[in-house]
């Protein structure tokens, strides 16, 4: 269940479809996402309210032209140690003023594919290198798994969106399994990995992770970059 509050005109909380609407009358051409990491405000453009949020959240939404930002609040309800049905889950969305600026260290989608290029590279020569590339079960099941969904073919953008920004997010989506199976190959070994070699492998694969971040706004938000290019 999703529902927006503080929407302005908008007395109650209310539901995603109306909230959309109200939006749009308010002004909103478009929806931008953004990533934020601490220390990395990626796809934010304040004012530091929103930004605090939104770092807390690890993610938001920009409705341009509107002027209003969104975060997600996530709340789960139900019995203690309930899982599926047992368990209600609703998510409201903090709706706050934002500032009509580029957003942070967003690139392109040419700098964010020639970017994840080398990335990708990167990511197989740390892996390598800490020969967690195949280790272990749990990284083998994570491989597994991504090249299913992969060949299965699934649809990652919506109709109308660049044909170049479906390559530049798949390719994103590619790095940051290859950083999941990295992080999850060095819990396998227990205490056979030391906290020095745990650490050496969250700092070599934290550009790369960055990486595949700003590639994945860049392709999110490339229908409304292309837009406001022909209106421009």
């Amino acid at each position: 269940m999703h529902r927006v509050e503080d929407l302005p005109g908008e007395e109650a909380p209310v539901g995603l479809t109306l909230a959309l609407g109200r939006l749009r009358a308010l002004g909103a051409v478009g929806l931008r996402v953004a990533l934020p990491a601490p220390g990395h405000p990626l796809g934010l453009c304040g004012p530091p309210e929103f930004n605090a949020r939104a770092l807390e959240a690890e993610e938001a939404v920009l409705a341009t032209g509107a002027g209003l930002g969104l975060v997600p609040e996530i709340y789960e309800a139900g019995p203690e140690g309930g899982t599926g049905p047992d368990v209600h889950v609703e998510v409201v969305w903090r709706c706050l003023p934002v500032r009509e600026a580029p957003p942070a260290d967003v690139p392109s989608l040419g700098e964010a594919e020639r970017e994840l290029a080398e990335a990708l590279r990167d990511a197989t020569e740390v892996l390598s290198k800490l020969d967690v590339a195949g280790a272990g079960p749990v990284a083998q099941a994570a491989l597994e798994a991504y090249r299913a969904r992969a060949e299965a073919g699934r649809q990652v953008l919506a109709p109308g969106y660049p044909p170049r920004a479906v390559r530049v997010l798949e390719l994103a989506q590619r790095v940051g399994a290859l950083i999941d199976i990295a992080h999850q190959a060095g819990g396998e070994h227990g205490g056979a990995v030391s906290s020095s070699e745990i650490a050496a492998r969250a700092e070599a694969l934290r550009p790369v992770e960055r990486t595949a971040r700003r590639a994945q706004v860049a392709a999110y938000n490339s229908a409304v970059e292309e837009r406001e290019r022909r209106r421009g």
